[in-house]
């Protein structure tokens, strides 16, 4: 027999909202997507947003509570949930839930907000991740580990790394920001044509990525080369776009991944794959992670804040 719902865990980004109703071992029971981003949330209104998603869940289960994570955390969102410093164990995470309170929303549930995650570089130059960290969680409790190291492929891809069951450290490449700049709003994507994914320019920047030597100024100079090569009719117009990609990603997996075998990668569908084929390009090993690790890292939350 399926156990009954015993939590909503809701991961609310910037651009999407993703709600799934789960059982306390974790097995989702069902699920609402939608665009309703935090950036898309007017005048701070996510009360109403909220309510709606979830209406005909409240309305058969009753009020369950519920735990977000994400930005609607942050300083753009409902309220801002404080950042916990590295080492970050799951207890951390629990004992440092945000609640709102209860006249929040309309249906009175319960609401708690995961707090974010900060760590500082060896030069003690601050980072945060804010929404990763539940997925690592999650990831750590599916994959049944306590250790390892993982990246989370994104706008702002994160490599964390786990010992213990602890997240000690982490870092964010603005990998995917930097490319869509680049593409968008300079010379380099005036000669590039769209022709759908093209692994040959891709696994090319790869392999453009593998010879870079010298200092971190010299990824700048070879970034030029996406425009240098088509001007001298030795990179396609549709491969462009991938081969920058390539460059880019590779440059990021070198930088991050020193001594590593294997690497476990979270993310969606599409952009695991390309990280992987990176990863194994350069010799490291890609795990991909089981899906809803957000919703198992909630779950896992919850149970240890003694909520389910």
């Amino acid at each position: 027999m399926k156990a009954s719902p015993a939590l909503i865990a809701v991961d609310w980004g910037t651009s999407a909202f993703r709600a799934c109703l789960m059982a306390r071992d974790g097995a989702v029971r069902d699920r609402r997507e939608n665009a309703s981003g935090i950036l898309t949330v007017r005048d701070g209104a996510f009360a109403p947003v909220l309510d709606l998603a979830l209406a005909p869940w409240v309305a058969t289960h009753g009020k369950l509570p519920i735990i977000m994570s994400g930005m609607i955390g942050s300083r753009q969102g409902w309220r801002e949930a404080a950042y916990v410093p590295c080492p970050v164990r799951i207890a951390d995470i629990a004992g440092a839930l945000l609640p709102l309170p209860p006249d929040a929303t309309p249906s009175g549930c319960r609401i708690a907000i995961v707090p974010g995650v900060t760590t500082r570089d060896a030069a003690g130059v601050p980072d945060v991740m804010r929404g990763e960290e539940t997925q690592i969680f999650g990831a750590l409790e599916r994959l049944g580990v306590s250790d390892g190291v993982f990246v989370l492929p994104g706008t702002h891809s994160k490599w964390v790394t786990v010992a213990g069951g602890a997240i000690t450290g982490f870092a964010t490449y603005m990998t995917g920001e930097v490319f869509a700049a680049l593409k968008q709003h300079t010379i380099l994507g005036r000669m590039m044509q769209d022709g759908g994914p093209s692994s040959a320019g891709f696994e090319r920047g790869l392999a453009a990525a593998s010879k870079v030597q010298g200092g971190p100024g010299v990824l700048l100079r070879q970034i030029f080369s996406v425009r240098t090569l088509g001007l001298s009719n030795e990179l396609a117009g549709a491969e462009q776009a991938d081969y920058l990609s390539g460059l880019l990603i590779g440059a990021e997996i070198r930088a991050a991944s020193a001594g590593q075998d294997s690497v476990v990668v979270i993310g969606n569908e599409a952009l695991t794959a390309r990280y992987a084929t990176a990863l194994r390009s350069l010799g490291i090993e890609p795990v991909a992670a089981p899906p809803d690790c957000a919703a198992a890292g909630i779950v896992a939350i919850a149970r240890a804040a003694a909520i389910v």
